[in-house]
């Protein structure tokens, strides 16, 4: 019964927090950007986690994502059905030890999430030139944990996932204009 009203309590406070919340006009940071651009074509060597999560975010912003999966050259073809290209240069995920026991054992692992891309018109026209998103995390690692250490780093990279989506979506929505 304790157990039931605490439940009942906390239902309540969360309920008010999101109502005061979204009264004061709080919103979260990424969602209901405005892009300049109603179709994108996503140009990449091979699908990955984080296109999965760009093309969804997009679609459910409303904009219509095309795919090709093989890198094609600028000019007249198949892109000129979008309004622009985002062209996925490198999409890596990295493990790397960076500290080791007097043993030799791993001590600390640094994670990372490197994407590049470049944004262009159909036509060639560069509206974001090459650039790099680079997230980093570090891991404390104990070979007595492993499960559990890797349940940690599926989640660290998960969350770098979610951060490279973020960057990538507010530097869309930072293109002005396609004129």
């Amino acid at each position: 019964m304790a157990t039931r009203r605490a439940w009942m309590r906390g239902l309540a406070v969360g309920a008010l927090a999101a109502t005061a919340l979204a009264g004061c006009g709080f919103q979260l940071r990424g969602t209901g950007l405005r892009f300049a651009f109603r179709t994108l074509r996503l140009q990449a060597a091979a699908d990955s986690d984080v296109l999965e999560s760009l093309r969804a975010q997009l679609q459910a912003a409303g904009v219509g994502v095309l795919d090709t999966l093989v890198p094609s050259a600028p000019g007249p073809g198949p892109a000129l059905a979008a309004e622009v290209v985002l062209q996925v240069l490198q999409d890596q995920r990295e493990r790397v030890v960076v500290g080791t026991t007097a043993a030799g054992q791993v001590r600390e692992l640094a994670l990372r999430r490197r994407f590049r891309f470049a944004l262009r018109t159909p036509s060639g026209r560069e509206l974001i030139p090459p650039t790099e998103l680079l997230q980093e995390r570090e891991l404390s690692f104990s070979e007595t944990v492993v499960l559990g250490k890797e349940a940690e780093e599926a989640l660290l990279f998960d969350d770098m996932r979610a951060a490279v989506v973020r960057q990538l979506l507010v530097r869309l929505a930072a293109v002005a204009s396609l004129n």
